[in-house]
């Protein structure tokens, strides 16, 4: 399958509504204004303004309607330009690892080669440059659009879990949470021809901790750093993940009436010795991660005048 990426004039964007219109097929992309199945190829004209051609005849299409494409890519091309990605994958991705406060929210996607138009239109390529407020905007979208498995270990269930003489180190837990959303993920019936992790410890390690998971499957791993900047599906779970830490820590504020900060710096010492105050060491055991230098430096400052 083809697909052309086009950027209509005004004239022609007038023209093709008016030609198209008769085909139109249901659209639920809050950014497509028209959505039509022409000859076999699934156009659809985003309110951006780019029109994307996508079918085996794409080429025929483009010329019959008097257009000409400003970018192509074919089922051995990349949409953007990494190997091996256009074909139906799995990516996971972990946010709130390096966060005192909030949980751990670890997320696996399930992204096919159609799915790359609307993911791109969204800004998804790009997920390292969005701010928490795009994120917060098209987290839902893709909620609803993408299949996935979303998992949050809070920080009450995760200090009864991780530290010394616990079950899990903060290396095994994320293990474990990655193996469980991919192997949900599998279980709803997904056939991913690739899996890939964006890469928080060696293969070796990985393995070594997933021995002592109960939920197993036989698909191959590939661990690469930085993957949310070269597979779409491990973008994808990046900002689901992170609007969910995101709600969570929001959560957890207006629970205890102090705004959590994001992040393990002074900030987060600061406030960590305010809720001791206020609430003792409960309030850190419900609200962040209590293996984290973070508190002692909180007991510390607690214990000043």
């Amino acid at each position: 399958m083809e697909t052309i990426v086009i950027k209509p004039t005004p004239t022609q964007i007038k023209k093709l509504t008016d030609l198209l219109k008769p085909y139109q097929i249901s659209k639920s992309n809050p950014y497509v204004i028209l959505a039509a199945k022409y000859k076999s190829v699934t156009c659809l004209l985003y309110s951006s303004g780019k029109l994307v051609l996508q079918g085996s005849q794409v080429e025929t299409v483009a010329n019959e309607l008097g257009l000409q494409s400003d970018k192509k890519t074919t089922s051995q091309d990349s949409v953007s330009q990494t190997p091996n990605q256009n074909i139906p994958l799995i990516g996971s991705d972990e946010v709130g690892n390096g966060s005192y406060f909030g949980g751990l929210a670890v997320v696996a996607s399930y992204v096919e080669p159609s799915d790359h138009p609307y993911l791109k239109e969204l800004g998804v390529n790009d997920s390292k440059t969005l701010n928490d407020h795009k994120i917060r905007q098209i987290a839902p979208l893709l909620e609803k659009k993408i299949r996935h498995k979303a998992l949050l270990l809070s920080p009450k269930k995760y200090n009864q879990l991780v530290g010394p003489s616990k079950a899990y180190n903060a290396v095994s837990v994320k293990v474990a949470l990655h193996n469980q959303a991919i192997f949900l993920l599998l279980q709803s019936g997904v056939k991913p021809s690739k899996i890939v992790i964006d890469a928080f410890t060696s293969k070796q390690n990985y393995q070594k901790h997933l021995k002592k998971e109960k939920n197993q499957f036989p698909n191959p791993l590939s661990f690469i750093e930085k993957a949310e900047g070269q597979f779409l599906a491990v973008a994808v779970s990046s900002i689901i993940a992170r609007n969910l830490f995101l709600e969570n820590l929001d959560h957890l504020s207006k629970e205890l009436g102090y705004q959590l900060p994001s992040g393990a710096g002074k900030a987060s010492d600061l406030v960590a010795s305010q809720l001791i105050k206020a609430y003792g060491m409960s309030a850190l055991d419900y609200s962040a991660k209590l293996h984290f230098a973070n508190t002692n430096k909180a007991i510390a400052l607690s214990q000043k005048s």
